[in-house]
């Protein structure tokens, strides 16, 4: 499964980009496979102020449903409501069109890089390197 090198990543198996002072954050390939088919979204309202590492809105998936968090303090500045059409989305393209949310925000702190999400990943699933 394939890291996007020019994303950062949190241990929540989140990814997150940071343009201009705006993040847009997603879940990763490996959460929306471990998911499996997502069938709905429940996204945070634009304007809603979200904590980080609170649970900011939830993915309805095959296999359950698990919690979306706000990797940092901000507003929610924008939603993708492509997801809430179709959810599939997220699972075909998490790291470009399956993106929830964006915040505003100027760097995210304690973000992962590629490799040390790699580790981390290898880690969770007891690969030994």
């Amino acid at each position: 499964m394939r890291i996007p090198r020019h994303l950062r990543y949190t241990w929540g198996h989140e990814w997150l980009v940071v343009d201009e002072g705006n993040a847009t954050i997603g879940i990763t390939a490996y959460a929306a496979e471990a998911l499996g088919d997502v069938v709905h979204l429940r996204l945070p309202d634009v304007g809603t102020w979200v904590e980080a590492g609170e649970i900011c809105g939830e993915i309805t998936s095959s296999t359950g449903t698990g919690a979306l968090y706000a990797p940092a303090t901000s507003r929610v500045l924008e939603v993708n409501t492509a997801l809430t059409h179709d959810s599939g989305v997220a699972n075909s393209t998490p790291h470009t069109g399956g993106w929830p949310f964006r915040l505003g925000v100027e760097n995210i702190a304690g973000a992962l890089t590629a490799d040390a999400y790699a580790a981390h990943r290898a880690h969770a699933q007891g690969v030994r390197r």
